[in-house]
């Protein structure tokens, strides 16, 4: 039997499985840098890509992002260029921020991606007030910022949502409740064992959504982002997911979880349940996925060696991008 018809463009849909597909790629050959030491502090995403796909897939270019100190999949959702990115992963010169940033900083403001950033729960202020900016401007500009469970108790949180909601602004907050922060279960450190439900104190709306489902995503998001962008105010979006790696690189995440768990949540993967999508209902073939999968492998591919062969900044460059100007 076929799924329930959701409506959402064959480009779109297709968008989607690609862009997911690339992050899968990326992070993969991420993995591979890191382990071989030219990549510190890597925090993958995988098994996170269908959250940031199915939102930015509605956003448009001059709309905002921030991220977490696990941020690729948002860069690559928000349009960010591979190689550049790469580069910056690994500290070169022709990276986004020419090495300055690296994985957990990472940002490219010309693509609306406003900064990963590594403090916990830092950057849901420094988004509301972007979004104010845009209230000000009388833009039509939607701000999304992302955060895991782990700060959904903390204070810029409440405060952040508390002002939007006073001053309606074109905001969403998601939560990417991949379960643990770092190793500590939501189900002991959330109260009430929902972050949605906390939207209810500041008058917006709270849902929770599949996190490993692309197609809710997109619905979820899609009511979201008309509603900011027609100024009535923030929506608290809690995306229920699943990253497949430990916290970081070194962490062994069967110390603080089982396999059973683990397969529970990789038997829905994200891409596997939209690739099924597609094929039963005849959206595409089989031959045309393979064909996107070679795509985003060769993007990967050619995004790794750029930024292998690309040079580490000079030493003068300690120098540059210190302090800035507001004359």
């Amino acid at each position: 039997m076929k799924d329930k018809s959701i409506e959402i463009p064959k480009t779109t849909l297709l968008w989607m499985y690609e862009k997911m597909l690339t992050i899968r790629l990326f992070e993969t050959q991420a993995n591979r840098e890191a382990d071989a030491g030219k990549l510190l502090g890597m925090h993958s995403s995988i098994g996170q890509e269908a959250v940031p796909t199915g939102i930015c897939s509605q956003l448009q270019s001059n709309d905002y992002v921030l991220g977490t100190h696990r941020s690729h999949h948002h860069c690559i959702a928000k349009g960010v260029e591979l190689k550049s990115m790469m580069a910056e992963l690994l500290g070169k010169a022709t990276g986004t921020n020419k090495g300055k940033g690296g994985t957990m900083h990472i940002a490219d403001i010309n693509k609306g991606m406003l900064g990963a950033n590594g403090v916990v729960g830092s950057n849901i202020p420094v988004a509301t007030g972007v979004a104010l900016s845009a209230k000000i401007k009388n833009t039509s500009q939607v701000t999304v910022v992302f955060f895991g469970d782990g700060a959904s108790s903390q204070g810029s949180l409440h405060e952040s949502m508390n002002l939007a909601s006073i001053w309606d602004l074109p905001i969403i907050f998601v939560c990417e409740n991949n379960r643990y922060a770092e190793s500590t279960p939501y189900e002991y450190a959330v109260a009430g064992k929902s972050v949605a439900d906390r939207a209810a104190g500041y008058k917006m709306p709270g849902i929770s959504v599949d996190g490993q489902s692309a197609m809710d995503m997109y619905e979820v998001s899609k009511t979201a982002i008309e509603r900011a962008r027609k100024g009535k105010g923030p929506t608290l979006i809690e995306a229920k997911t699943y990253r497949y790696k430990g916290h970081f690189g070194a962490d062994n995440p069967l110390t603080y979880r089982s396999e059973d768990e683990e397969n529970y949540y990789k038997d829905r993967d994200c891409i596997e349940r939209l690739k099924n999508y597609l094929l039963l209902n005849e959206i595409t073939n089989q031959e045309k996925l393979d064909l996107i999968y070679e795509k985003s492998l060769t993007a990967v591919d050619e995004a790794t060696a750029f930024a292998n062969e690309s040079p580490f900044p000079s030493s003068e460059e300690l120098f540059s991008d210190v302090y800035v100007s507001y004359k």
